[in-house]
């Protein structure tokens, strides 16, 4: 692992008129690592992706991207460094096949046509880099695959790009045990071929299978941020549920004779 996060969240507050959905939001990502992104409905989690993809500006706060100072305005800026969101709908076209989905919107061109045999080429090189082998022709319409085949065209045209870091939203919702389990090695496939990963599910099985580190939202503050060596199931669900466990997450405050949570000192609470 990079002692430098390749993505450095620091201050992040986003509110929509009245409602801060936001507040104080610090998180790290590093390169090699699958980040699991967790919290209950409404604790943030897609406010937050869709500010580091660029497509909500933050409020207040800083964004560092292999220790530089970036400002995020666009999906493209986002892309331009190398950020590439998986979205839960998959936005893949059922009446194209998989290389007119790969470079959908970022076609490659001979000419004034399109350079079809070098975008097949490049299509074929990424899926085999990522050991993808359950697809049988570059040339199937996306209405024809499976669940799974789907999310693994999906993911392979995030890492199509070079991208340096790769957020999924869900990959595994709605897929059975068997393509689960061929997205997840996927997903791990990503983070030790070097990419930085941030998963967001509500899985707690998946998320201890695959992930190094677990990042908890609660209520649009980051309460935790552990190694998942260091942190237990039952954890990981009072941090969603209550925002704290034990030593971790929010602290009460002294002054309010317990009545409500302040956030702690440290989002890591103590656990290295």
């Amino acid at each position: 692992m990079s002692a430098t996060p390749l993505l450095e969240l620091r201050g992040i507050d986003k509110s929509f008129g009245p409602v801060q959905v936001l507040r104080d939001v610090a998180l790290t990502v590093h390169p090699g690592e699958v980040t699991a992104l967790v919290g209950d409905n409404g604790a943030g989690k897609s406010t937050l992706v869709k500010c580091i993809s660029g497509i909500h500006p933050i409020d207040a706060g800083e964004f560092l991207f292999n220790g530089e100072p970036v400002h995020i305005g666009s999906p493209r800026d986002a892309a331009t460094l190398g950020i590439e969101v998986v979205y839960q709908d998959l936005a893949l076209c059922d009446n194209l096949d998989i290389v007119q989905n790969m470079f959908l919107g970022r076609e490659k061109r001979s000419g004034i046509v399109l350079d079809e045999p070098t975008m097949e080429q490049l299509a074929a090189e990424t899926l085999a880099g990522l050991s993808i082998r359950t697809v049988t022709s570059l040339r199937q319409h996306v209405s024809s695959l499976s669940g799974g085949q789907r999310q693994t065209v999906a993911i392979a045209k995030a890492v199509l790009w070079n991208s340096k870091l790769v957020i999924l939203d869900e990959p595994t919702a709605a897929l059975g045990v068997a393509q689960t389990a061929q997205v997840l090695e996927l997903v791990r496939r990503l983070a030790d071929n070097g990419l930085a990963v941030v998963l967001i599910s509500h899985n707690m099985n998946d998320v201890f299978a695959v992930s190094d580190r677990i990042a908890a939202l609660y209520l649009g503050q980051m309460v935790a941020q552990v190694k998942t060596t260091d942190i237990t199931h039952a954890q990981v669900v009072e941090l969603i549920t209550a925002g704290r466990s034990g030593g971790l997450g929010l602290a009460t405050d002294p002054g309010s004779n317990g009545d409500g949570p302040q956030p702690a000192d440290s989002i890591s609470g103590g656990v290295r």
